[in-house]
């Protein structure tokens, strides 16, 4: 029986974890490689995408009527735009250093399939407070799964966490955990724990 589509604070919880859009989608693996080798860097990273999904996605359901529908793939994509540029100009107010450190991939948020999935596959089909929510759990979602990475490979790779020293500088630091490649396999054991985790819940 079609149940309808998930509504209110439930299109937030399933985000989370069953819907989890970096586990159950593998979307968003970009930034996941790139900036999860420091964990302040992740932390704006993840703060920014949350931004840009929940206003993206208000948005987007508010004008979801009067969208035409031949273009409102370039709509959604200059919305996000203009979300994306805001939070760069923030930044680079506020956090020049962090700005300079990410790069290219707060620009990439625009790109970014989350965003975009979001937008187009619920927000133009629901209302403005379920579209927020559902966009919300979709950043926390994708937090839940960077941070935790970060956590792990800035102390190995760098000895520090958010910066500061945490592990006795004769420690012999694992250089392999803050470059690109150690992301992906970081990213694929995660992934990998977290699903056996799931399907070993459900079998119960």
């Amino acid at each position: 029986m079609n149940k309808g589509p998930v509504k209110g604070l439930a299109a937030l919880k399933r985000m989370l974890w069953e819907e989890n859009p970096v586990i159950g989608q593998i979307l968003g693996i970009c930034s996941a490689l790139a900036v999860t080798n420091l964990v302040k860097n992740t932390l704006v990273m993840c703060i920014g995408l949350i931004f840009t999904l929940a206003m993206s996605c208000l948005t987007v359901s508010l004008m979801r009527n009067v969208i035409p529908r031949q273009v409102r793939m370039i709509i959604q994509v200059l919305i996000i735009a203009a979300y994306v540029i805001f939070i760069k100009i923030v930044l680079d107010a506020f956090l020049p250093q962090i700005s300079n450190e990410l790069g290219p991939y707060v620009g990439l948020i625009i790109t970014n399939c989350i965003v975009m999935g979001r937008t187009e596959g619920y927000a133009m089909a629901n209302k403005p407070i379920d579209a927020v929510l559902d966009g919300i759990g979709a950043g926390i979602g994708y937090s839940l799964v960077l941070l935790p990475i970060a956590m792990i490979r800035e102390p190995l790779g760098l000895g520090t966490f958010f910066g500061m020293q945490v592990i006795p500088p004769d420690w012999t630091k694992w250089n392999m955990m803050v470059i690109a490649p150690s992301g992906f396999f970081a990213l694929a054991t995660f992934i990998w724990i977290t699903r056996a985790l799931k399907s070993d819940g459900e079998k119960r």
